[in-house]
């Protein structure tokens, strides 16, 4: 009887701490989410009552030929193929890639291994940005500039997806390879029916960030073309502003939030495989 008080006190904390941590988190999600909302909200309104003061976050009436004006005012249909085909071009070639050479490094013995696999994690310690200029002079002398080759070759090594591939299939049992390889299995067969279904949490983590990465892309493919017909969804919406007189920033809005929408889409459908993924690196380390 005498221990009552003290299992109460105890309860009493955990009640508290429980209750802090999710009002830490309700105000986390209203951080984050509030841009989105406010996105939203204003590619809905109408040009004055942006500008309108004090400053409504609802609109007073729903303007959804914004998204009619955007699909006019440049050609959005033309930049959304550009970008599907920059994007699953390269979070599909990059991760064949990666795959392939993080199992090479994590299970096949070879001279030199650490040595090699030291140089390919050199452009982990390289800013992108150092090796523009560069990349832009090859593909000029490749007649490459306003090309798919040019936007997607040069993007296709990740030493990201190639590095967190490596540390996981070195945790991967060597006695399930070896056993495969008594089978008769050789090295693509492992890698394709073994290690990655044994993966798939973090396959599906790397295949959406990649995903996300490329898809918001700016700077490269605003380098290496030229024309409307190569350009991709983030620079269409920078011309979305450029193209219009006044600054309607209701359009602005509407363009970007047809820029975000697939991607809420495919992290809803893969929220459960991304959060396993991000789990297991987090258990592991």
């Amino acid at each position: 009887m005498t221990n009552y008080p003290k299992n109460q006190s105890t309860n009493s904390k955990v009640s508290q701490h429980k209750l802090s941590t999710q009002l830490i988190v309700i105000i986390f999600a209203i951080l984050i989410g509030f841009p989105f909302v406010f996105m939203v909200s204003t590619s809905l309104k109408s040009f004055e009552e942006v500008f309108t003061v004090p400053l409504s976050l609802f609109p007073s009436e729903l303007r959804w030929d914004n998204y009619v004006r955007v699909w006019e005012i440049v050609p959005f249909a033309q930049f959304t193929i550009n970008s599907l085909i920059y994007t699953l071009s390269i979070t599909i070639g990059e991760f064949i890639l990666g795959a392939a050479t993080a199992f090479a490094f994590a299970k096949l013995h070879f001279p030199g291994k650490k040595y090699l696999f030291f140089l390919v994690l050199i452009p982990f310690m390289i800013p992108g940005e150092i090796t523009l200029v560069p990349r832009f002079i090859l593909l000029s002398k490749l007649g490459w500039i306003n090309t798919y080759a040019g936007l997607i070759v040069p993007e296709l090594a990740s030493t990201f997806t190639t590095f967190m591939l490596h540390e996981h299939f070195k945790s991967l049992s060597d006695e399930i390879f070896d056993a495969a390889k008594v089978d008769g299995a050789g090295v693509f067969r492992q890698l394709w029916q073994i290690a990655l279904p044994m993966s798939k949490p973090i396959v599906s983590s790397l295949l959406l960030l990649a995903f996300v990465a490329h898809w918001n892309a700016y700077l490269w493919p605003l380098v290496v073309t030229n024309s409307e017909n190569m350009r991709t969804l983030p620079i269409g919406i920078q011309q979305i502003r450029s193209g219009l007189e006044l600054p309607e920033w209701q359009l602005v809005m509407a363009g970007t939030t047809l820029v975000v929408i697939p991607l809420v889409i495919l992290f809803i459908i893969a929220q459960k495989q991304f959060l396993e993924g991000a789990t297991q690196g987090a258990l592991k380390g």
